[in-house]
């Protein structure tokens, strides 16, 4: 069975693989000509390339993007601004954004189902105003008492809590992924989810098709689907050069009847919860809301689950406690959030800017990847600077070389400012965490690179003053004595280094 799924894998990826070198092979050929045509051509490319520099120095982009591109279009003064045309053309986009806003605006009086717990924030915590205000406020996405949360600093806990949480289940079970691969943690999962499905259950899956194009056969949803749970394929990978494929759905999401919900860096896979070795032992972490917060994930979950054509399920329909109030006892408050590319609101990176510059005392990171812009650069180096200790944990063991070189590229800018940079030596650190001041953090989806911040669908949970905190802050510094503490001398490069480095950071939003 192992080996009819490779094969057929292997043709959906060899299928997909030759179209687009079709595609490129054609655009080379238009691109450079032959014959008589050759000058006109040549000249009309060139003046496309200066158009599109004049387009990108007038957009509202990240900086970095706006560096990448026009630097491309001197690079490659012919080649550059066809280039730019093909990426950075979507089919339908704008269908696509009218769907996400309407699937907001419809779902937002439901977020207050629970009502509103501002005001009970502030009077018990006014120092945290900024972040509570701007992600209900403007983000849209409100803070929640009566509920319980619950930190996982490995997959195998993680694992097992899923699976007898499944099992409680009575009115649906909603899954949300970016990679699903079966195997030793999956296929317990699909078991239960198919049990539960005849029982009666709604049971629903979203997979991202980038995320499972390695991993799953194209028909998959139907296998699904055939065991009674229902399947939305996100975004289809088409063999087509277009940005819109970088616009993939990099969620985490277990909902149990809108009563719990698990988020974080662990997708279903079996690398996840170690029963393979592929970088070493992966280290990762999540987080489970018990009680109302667990409600606005179920949200956001719909709010894509609403994407597809034809599909318009009732938000409030969901609402698990219809008959009588949680009786979740408190644990600090939550502010679940999610961050959509399709916007100009770059959700994920404000939390953490907001986390970094509230911390007075401390400020630690678990992060796979370290590819960040000017902002956020900036904000590390100035917490540092002004005596706050920074402490960042990457992983030692990488999963992408190019991506590793351009992590370690922004080592020596960041030790130089003060902050300690570590390097997790036991395997992959694949972890996406904040915590500051035993006071505020946040885990969720959001890796510290270009896609995530600003090119993918994440998610997280904002936590103050809950117990997990306390926890999010353990895990780190029990994470330490497995960790190399990188120093300025190792940083330490020869020219033709610091001019390999600096020509690959150029890219770095591409990564």
């Amino acid at each position: 069975m192992k080996k009819k799924l490779s094969r057929i894998v292997f043709r959906r990826r060899l299928f997909v693989i030759s179209t687009l070198l079709v595609q490129i092979a054609f655009l080379v050929f238009l691109i450079t000509g032959a014959g008589i045509y050759f000058q006109y051509t040549n000249w009309i490319f060139r003046i496309l390339s200066i158009i599109v520099c004049v387009h990108v120095l007038n957009k509202h982009a990240k900086a970095a993007y706006k560096i990448t591109w026009i630097f491309l279009n001197m690079l490659f003064p012919i080649f550059g601004g066809i280039l730019y045309i093909f990426f950075n053309s979507q089919a339908n986009p704008r269908k696509f954004r009218r769907l996400i806003r309407k699937n907001i605006q419809d779902s937002h009086n439901a977020f207050y189902m629970c009502g509103n717990r501002l005001p009970d924030l502030l009077n018990t915590y006014p120092e945290f105003r900024p972040q509570a205000h701007y992600l209900q406020d403007y983000a849209g996405f409100p803070v929640y008492a009566n509920t319980q949360s619950r930190y996982f600093d490995s997959g195998e806990a993680f694992f097992q809590r899923v699976l007898e949480e499944l099992e409680k289940a009575q009115m649906y079970i909603f899954l949300e992924f970016f990679i699903l691969r079966e195997g030793v943690m999956l296929n317990p999962i699909i078991s239960i989810l198919e049990r539960k499905a005849r029982e009666g259950l709604d049971v629903r899956i979203i997979y991202d098709d980038l995320g499972c194009f390695m991993s799953l056969p194209a028909h998959y949803r139907k296998n699904l689907e055939e065991k009674g749970i229902k399947c939305f394929v996100f975004n289809p990978f088409r063999p087509v050069l277009s940005s819109l494929q970088n616009n993939r759905d990099h969620r985490k999401i277990i909902i149990i009847d809108g009563k719990a919900a698990f988020t974080g860096g662990l997708n279903l896979a079996d690398e996840y919860i170690n029963a393979v070795n592929r970088f070493g032992r992966w280290k990762d972490a999540a987080i489970m809301l018990e009680g109302e917060g667990a409600w606005s994930l179920t949200l956001i979950f719909l709010q894509i689950w609403n994407l597809q054509n034809g599909v318009n399920d009732s938000y409030e329909s969901f609402y698990p406690w219809k008959e009588s109030p949680c009786e979740v006892k408190p644990d600090g408050y939550v502010q679940p959030y999610a961050d959509s590319p399709v916007d100009e609101e770059n959700v994920g990176e404000h939390v953490y800017i907001q986390i970094i510059n509230k911390a007075k005392k401390y400020v630690y990171i678990n992060t796979p990847y370290l590819v960040v812009d000017d902002s956020l650069l900036s904000a590390l180096a100035l917490a540092a600077k002004s005596g706050v200790d920074v402490r960042i944990i990457t992983p030692h063991r990488w999963d992408k070389w190019i991506v590793a070189m351009i992590s370690r590229s922004y080592y020596r800018q960041l030790i130089s400012a003060g902050v300690k940079v570590y390097e997790y030596t036991s395997g992959f650190n694949h972890g996406k965490t904040f915590v500051c001041d035993d006071a505020l953090a946040t885990v969720g989806t959001t890796n510290l690179d270009f896609r995530s911040l600003y090119l993918h669908f994440e998610c997280g949970v904002l936590l103050y003053h809950s117990q997990a905190v306390q926890a999010v802050k353990d895990d780190f510094l029990q994470t330490i004595p497995a960790s190399h503490e990188v120093t300025l001398q190792e940083c330490a490069r020869n020219a033709f280094q610091r001019i390999f480095l600096d020509v690959l950071r150029i890219f770095a939003p591409l990564m």
